[in-house]
């Protein structure tokens, strides 16, 4: 059984302050949040947590979330998914997630379990830094937006990257549900 089902209580949700379900992943998700605001300087009001996407292909339906949404003047600049483990088996549905969760394609994204961390270019798919210190500050993130073009995707190409979040996320999430399940 993964530590996600492990059920330690119940915390108070760094940023929204709202009280959560107190699991290992999430005190990870809550150690990602208070270095994103006593780190990295952003404040709370520039992150959105839980965000989910709602995904329809074929006849299935599912949803997956994204831990944090950094938004900056208006528009967001990245996304921070967490996940457990290696940080290249989440680059392909990151990247995907990051240019559906929004009407534009997200400029940055970054995988993290917690201790490690990649920032991902959406654009190009490429892993452009290492490290939790690759994450940019705030500042940093300001003077990045000034040169950002925030792009539309084609509904082809909308299509095939719900595809690959789906696929990535939900059918693999049922599917390890299922043998979980079998196994007890």
């Amino acid at each position: 059984m993964s530590t996600e089902h492990l059920i330690l209580g119940e915390t108070v949700d760094f940023i929204t302050g709202e009280t959560v379900v107190d699991t290992h992943d999430e005190r990870a998700r809550q150690g990602i949040a208070r270095f994103l605001v006593e780190k990295k300087g952003y404040s709370r009001k520039d992150i959105e947590t839980g965000r989910n996407i709602a995904l329809a292909v074929d006849d299935q339906q599912g949803v997956v979330r994204v831990d944090f949404v950094i938004r900056l003047r208006g528009k967001a600049f990245a996304i921070v998914r967490f996940g457990p483990g290696s940080l290249v088996s989440r680059e392909r549905s990151t990247l995907a997630a990051a240019r559906l969760v929004e009407p534009y394609v997200v400029p940055y994204a970054v995988v993290t379990n917690g201790k490690h961390a990649e920032l991902l270019d959406t654009t190009s798919g490429k892993v452009i830094a290492e490290g939790l210190d690759a994450v940019p500050c705030r500042d940093e993130a300001l003077k990045m937006m000034e040169s950002l073009v925030f792009e539309r995707l084609s509904a082809e190409r909308l299509a095939k990257e719900k595809r690959v979040l789906f696929t990535f996320e939900v059918l693999a999430e049922r599917e390890c549900d299922e043998y979980t399940c079998s196994l007890y």
